[in-house]
């Protein structure tokens, strides 16, 4: 599979085990990646970790501004397969439509179902049971093409967007892995998606990092998993911004937005139970056990 051309379309850390493997099982001409962004509190300018992975391999990476517009750069690399995976821009037409061997992409959720750019914060928000990787073909709308193959796996109650996010990062470079064959060979069944099925998974947004206490507690639950490690779920104590990076939960009796105070726990009252916080990141400051964050509290 050495003399097979292969362009890799991807961004964040996720895309970097799919990356790895099709360096060492083909010939990767070009890495197109997002434009360079302004990271940490510093805000200094750095390139994606694909593109990192990139330089060290000593290929070729494209940033296109607009890759609608600039995607004849693509084009004179001749690829004969296009992989995408977490890139975060829509592929244009004629570029899904040039290689012979098709342009796929990984994409973590079980598809028809989370369509669009957050689907593992979409399934722990859900509280979903399972979710999983779908190895498909692209057309010109988000995550509609043909399936090639899918693998499932059963969301654990501790799993966190962290320890989905690595999980899924193996699961769907192995799916490529198994398929990669019988794409090249051209012989995959593919499997067409019952759009009736589809649900969506759109961006996560900094508005949704506030907790919401009338929910129940399960949900709150969730909803801190689904931002730990990144961006956190948020909540303002005694007029100071709290960060959650981790909690448990219990079903007791409790008034919404209380606080439940102990010498080693902090909780508030939900819908149907109270969210007890294990370990927080107060504004400016590192993250702590809940115990170290009450010495010298006091709460009214």
């Amino acid at each position: 599979m050495k003399n097979v051309r292969v362009i890799f379309m991807g961004t964040p850390d996720f895309s970097l085990k799919p990356l790895e493997l099709l360096i060492n099982m083909c010939n990767v001409v070009l890495v197109v990646t997002k434009e360079d962004a302004y990271v940490g509190r510093k805000k200094v300018l750095t390139e994606s970790p694909i593109a990192l992975l990139a330089h060290q391999n000593n290929i070729p990476v494209f940033k296109p501004h607009s890759i609608k517009k600039e995607y004849q750069k693509i084009l004179d690399y001749q690829p004969d397969l296009i992989v995408t995976c977490a890139y975060g821009k829509i592929i244009p037409k004629v570029l899904i439509d040039y290689p012979k061997y098709g342009c796929i992409n990984i994409h973590a959720s079980l598809l028809p179902k989370y369509r669009g750019s957050a689907p593992i914060q979409w399934a722990l928000i859900n509280g979903d049971n399972e979710t999983g990787i779908t190895l498909m073909y692209m057309d010109e709308f988000m995550d509609t093409g043909d399936i090639i193959a899918k693998s499932v796996y059963k969301i654990e109650d501790s799993d966190d967007i962290g320890t989905l996010h690595d999980k899924l990062s193996m699961m769907g470079t192995k799916l490529l892995e198994d398929n990669l064959n019988e794409i090249i060979s051209g012989n995959v069944k593919r499997i067409k998606q019952n759009d009736n099925d589809a649900t969506l998974a759109p961006m996560i947004t900094r508005e949704m990092e506030d907790i919401d206490f009338n929910l129940p507690v399960k949900s709150v639950y969730n909803k801190i998993r689904a931002f730990s490690p990144w961006p956190l779920s948020k909540t303002i104590i005694n007029n100071e911004e709290i960060k959650i990076i981790k909690s448990h939960y219990t079903n007791e009796k409790s008034i919404v937005g209380k606080l439940y105070v102990t010498k080693n726990s902090l909780g508030i009252g939900c819908l149907d139970g109270i969210i007890y916080f294990d370990i927080i990141k107060p504004v400016g400051k590192k993250e702590m056990p809940i115990k170290n964050y009450l010495n010298g509290k006091k709460f009214n």
